[in-house]
């Protein structure tokens, strides 16, 4: 953990631009929304237009185990449901849909279907994409990573300020078993802030989106139980292996202090999801949470891996209790949500610090790569042509490995989170397994994906 209490780290850095409100151009027509002007007149997701606002809605199916939030209802005529629908197939096609209206509308910042993508050859098969426009026409700012807990400043840029054509639709809790779609809901209708699920437009892949967990409330990022359910509900929602969801903290990464989560398609396995794990843990109340973890073996970032659960809130529970761990001890992370929310990785880490400290080399601050959830997770953005065209396993492995904490570090870690996720040792009748039971291969994605192939851009 770093000492906040002697020396401030700064880093001046170049934020990622997820929304075109991030650097003041609600004037520019072409972002203007075509509805009806509400509220101050930029129809934003703050309090003076979203109240009085109508947007898409889905509504996924109650379940009182992972009961999320409660709703009032809704009268007849203030909605209009077009699908009452199983849970397969709709979410990814209102997703993908809405998406790929938005980059008609030239609402992106650039076209990342034509971006280069390849697979690094090895054993892990990294994958390499060169966004050479990812990184252009930012604003320097100064950005704070020595406290993962920060409070939300509204003076910066967050989420309520962005435009409501780049809003895909709200996410909420159905009333009933089932789940369904409204082409157009009153968002007062609601007693919470609504969550709703807005375009990134500086995309990584096809679909990239981000999902903002009660955007009227201000939060800022910082994991809590509710929020990270939600996601987890996302995941499971789409059934869909090769839509991951992914977290930064502050000070891994995360550039805007105000909670989201980021989602992508990208229809190949991420090599951390390829990489051998070894058992260490099971739920003090097997029969109660059934949640185990696992610790990564031969992958260049340390981390942990939480599946199982009887039910999704036991794994969530467990995985967020971690995550509120590191945050309290100031350690940042990152977390992936793989495998339609069954495995969730966790990545304590620190770069960010050692860039901060002068103490990476210089030759890896030129590839200008900032290692977030997705790098670490074996998806490689790069921002040169020459690192692209130099991609190797090798390569990928030395920048990974700067981002790791120490096994000494880890450790402690490990012990710290394990403890705040309730979690024992596991005992004699688990570790009796044989070695081929207990170091075993992680296992890719193996349902079957309803995306097309084109998801993935090999060039």
């Amino acid at each position: 953990m770093l000492n906040t209490a002697t020396q401030m780290l700064t880093i001046r850095r170049v934020p990622t631009v997820v929304s075109n409100y991030q650097e003041d151009v609600s004037e520019d027509p072409q972002f203007q929304s075509d509805s009806e002007t509400l509220g101050c007149g930029r129809n934003c997701l703050s309090k003076c237009c979203l109240p009085v606002s109508r947007l898409p809605l889905y509504a996924f199916k109650k379940d009182e185990d992972n009961a999320i939030y409660k709703h009032n209802g809704s009268s007849p005529g203030e909605v209009r449901p077009i699908a009452e629908v199983r849970p397969i197939g709709l979410l990814n096609n209102l997703l993908l849909g809405q998406w790929e209206e938005r980059m008609a509308r030239g609402l992106f910042r650039y076209d990342v279907t034509a971006c280069e993508t390849k697979i690094i050859p090895g054993n892990y098969g990294f994958i390499a994409q060169l966004n050479e426009g990812r990184h252009l026409k930012k604003r320097p700012t100064e950005f704070r990573v020595d406290q993962v807990l920060q409070p939300f400043d509204e003076n910066k840029f967050n989420f309520t300020k962005v435009g409501q054509e780049e809003v895909l639709f709200r996410f909420e809790q159905s009333n009933d078993s089932k789940s369904h779609f409204f082409t157009s809901s009153s968002v007062n209708l609601d007693s919470n802030s609504p969550n709703v699920v807005a375009i990134n437009v500086s995309p990584i892949e096809y679909g990239h989106v981000l999902l903002i967990p009660r955007v009227l409330d201000c939060l800022p990022q910082r994991i809590d139980h509710e929020s990270f359910l939600l996601a987890l509900r996302m995941a499971k929602e789409t059934s869909e292996p090769f839509f991951r969801i992914g977290y930064n903290s502050l000070g891994a990464f995360a550039t805007i202090n105000h909670l989201h989560f980021q989602a992508y398609y990208l229809s190949v396995s991420f090599p951390v999801e390829k990489a051998p794990t070894q058992r260490i843990m099971i739920g003090k109340e097997l029969s109660d949470s059934g949640v185990k973890v696992s610790q990564l073996l031969n992958y260049p970032v340390r981390g942990l891996v939480f599946e199982g659960g009887t039910n999704l809130r036991n794994l969530s529970n467990a995985v967020a209790n971690a995550c509120i761990c590191l945050q309290k001890k100031n350690i940042p992370f990152n977390v992936l949500i793989a495998d339609c929310g069954k495995r969730i990785f966790l990545f304590p880490q620190c770069y960010a610090g050692k860039q901060a400290l002068g103490e990476v080399s210089e030759e890896l601050m030129e590839t200008q790569v900032n290692p977030a959830v997705w790098e670490i997770s074996g998806h490689m953005v790069l921002k040169r042509r020459k690192d692209y065209d130099d991609a190797s396993v090798e390569n990928a492995w030395r920048l990974l490995a700067e981002v790791s904490l120490s096994e000494e570090r880890f450790q402690e870690v490990k012990t710290l989170v394990l403890k705040a996720a309730e979690l024992q040792e596991a005992g004699p009748e688990e570790n009796s397994m044989n070695e081929e039971e207990s170091l075993q291969k992680s296992r890719a994605p193996y349902v079957a994906s309803q995306l097309s192939q084109d998801c993935l851009v090999l060039q």
